[in-house]
């Protein structure tokens, strides 16, 4: 697809015209078997910890929209995978150097042609959102969307960093729960019972209680 049939197919909202430019779900996690996956929230209080190295340890490392990253001794160094929901800057973009882009908003509008364009590019269903939101009443956030993504694939272990479902508030802005349109305590609830239900799933406890 050209860069003016991105943009025709992004205003006409031609969903099936958007998903040509991504690689199947199927594909995707089959990129998951037997690895172990690091998923990083940006809770704020990940930043107080030392789990770095555990995180770029990771088969995967999975990272959430902006990505903040205070320093490798908290954070890790690495981004095989980047979640959006929002648009990057080119300096941000720079920063991450992300190997695949997934875009996770049901807002194709955000969506630019730099990710759309890029090398493995995802394009997350709309019924697959709708489905989440509706178990949890509420719009899924960016990480509950790829804990829910990434759980359906055959993948050996998947670890949660920088996940307190907004106790610490988030890295990347100043707003508070009250401010966003998520369940936070909806969220929570739902991990605890995949955490009990699953013994590949781990939540670590640094910006993860």
């Amino acid at each position: 697809m050209t860069r003016l049939g991105f943009y025709t197919a992004r205003l006409m909202r031609n969903e099936a015209a958007l998903a040509r430019l991504s690689v199947s779900t199927a594909e995707l996690l089959d990129d998951l078997t037997d690895r172990s996956v690091a998923l990083v929230g940006n809770a704020r209080a990940l930043a107080q910890g030392s789990q770095g190295d555990e995180i770029d340890a990771a088969d995967r490392v999975v990272r959430i929209n902006r990505a903040p990253m205070p320093g490798p001794v908290s954070h890790g160094t690495r981004t095989d995978w980047l979640a959006l929901a929002t648009r990057l800057s080119a300096a941000d973009r720079a920063r991450i150097a992300p190997g695949r882009i997934l875009w996770m908003s049901p807002k194709r509008k955000r969506l630019d042609w730099s990710s759309a364009s890029s090398p493995g590019f995802y394009l997350h269903p709309l019924e697959a959102y709708r489905a989440l939101g509706d178990r949890l009443a509420a719009p899924p956030t960016t990480g509950a969307m790829m804990i829910d993504l990434l759980m359906r694939s055959r993948l050996k272990k998947l670890s949660l960093y920088g996940f307190d479902f907004f106790a610490s508030q988030s890295l990347s802005g100043k707003r508070t729960a009250a401010q966003v349109p998520h369940d936070f305590q909806a969220e929570a609830a739902w991990v605890d019972d995949l955490l009990r239900r699953d013994a590949r799933l781990v939540l670590h406890a640094r910006g993860g209680a």
